[in-house]
């Protein structure tokens, strides 16, 4: 009876240091190293020299990273090619009849085809009056493409309601980099959303947001390019520099314009207050001739960013906090996300 006795108590004491094991290992009892963990915070970094090149072969310390004018130690740094989750948000209104979308079928295909990674993901929204997604998410660029040469330009421009709802598709991604592209010939004339909701969720996210806007006319007398002053030599055209972007250290939001009063026409001042806080760039070119070239600009930079991480401080309190990215040495332009809100 005593040897049954200790056998029962042996069992017991098994079974409970089974049960602690089991605890030590389990999620819930890592709450507290979870709870009191800081944030990771990742940054796509551009750097251009003044000819426009990218600049290769930087190393962590070469970068000073701030938060809220703080510098901080960085976390994670990549500088090889980082595999992007991109979403194509297309114009496919009425004005984009004929050339236009032919050429933007064209220099998407591309795009796709040979210029994104073979890791990359991509989905696609059109949007006329309303957005539509015709592509989710897939690695498959053929699929990509049928959906391409499905769409009929037809009725209006409804940009800022696409842009809001793509961009939480955007941030879904599985990559650990986010991007959306977005390309268009005119005004916003059909959203329900206003420009500064949008600009507020884009500063909400991490998602780069890249815009091409099409001239409205090939004698318009303007510059080959607004954000572009230029291309350099090589296998792919490299944007010049964002104008004004040397440093984004201490920076503040970009100011939020209003569309231009009854205009149609592409609005630069209004994509550029889509896509300067995320680290992005609006390009106008002036005929839908250039959009080869400006998406393979696009591709380019997507593939030549240093990825930077660091651990905000920042608490959970849903205030803009400022991103800050300067170089030590070197008379080189450096373009970043300009900060998040901490939500």
């Amino acid at each position: 009876m005593t040897r049954t006795h200790s056998g029962v108590l042996a069992a017991v004491a098994a079974a409970a240091i089974g049960a602690v094991a089991l605890h030590a290992q389990s999620p819930a009892s890592q709450g507290f190293s979870f709870h009191t963990a800081v944030q990771l915070t990742g940054v796509a970094v551009t750097v251009t020299d003044a000819n426009g090149r990218f600049v290769p072969n930087l190393r962590p310390d070469d970068f000073i990273v701030s938060e809220d004018g703080q510098p901080q130690p960085i976390a994670q740094f990549d500088a090889t090619r980082v595999p992007v989750s991109l979403g194509i948000a297309l114009d496919t209104s009425g004005s984009m009849l004929g050339d236009k979308i032919q050429a933007a079928e064209d220099a998407l295909n591309r795009f796709l085809f040979k210029l994104l990674g073979p890791d990359d993901e991509v989905f696609l929204y059109r949007f006329d009056s309303h957005p539509e997604l015709v592509q989710g998410w897939t690695t498959d660029r053929a699929s990509v493409s049928r959906a391409l040469g499905s769409v009929r330009p037809n009725g209006g421009t409804a940009i800022y309601d696409t842009v809001a709802e793509a961009l939480p598709l955007a941030k879904s991604g599985t990559r650990k980099k986010k991007a959306l592209m977005i390309l268009s010939d005119g005004n916003d004339t059909s959203s329900h959303m206003h420009l500064e909701q949008v600009h507020e969720l884009i500063r909400d996210s991490e998602v780069l947001v890249y815009a091409i806007g099409i001239g409205a006319s090939d004698a318009s007398g303007s510059s080959k390019s607004a954000s572009s002053g230029g291309y350099a030599s090589g296998n792919h055209p490299v944007p010049a520099p964002f104008p004004g972007k040397a440093s984004s250290m201490g920076s503040t939001s970009t100011p939020r314009p209003h569309p231009v009063a009854n205009s149609d026409g592409v609005n630069p001042s209004a994509l550029r207050a889509l896509t300067d806080d995320s680290g992005g760039r609006t390009e106008v070119i002036v005929s839908s001739r250039d959009l080869d070239p400006a998406t393979a600009g696009i591709a380019a930079e997507l593939s030549q960013q240093y990825f930077i991480g660091y651990n905000s401080p920042a608490p959970k309190d849903g205030k803009w906090h400022t991103i800050g990215v300067q170089l030590r040495r070197g008379n080189y332009t450096v373009r970043a996300r300009k900060g998040f809100i901490a939500s």
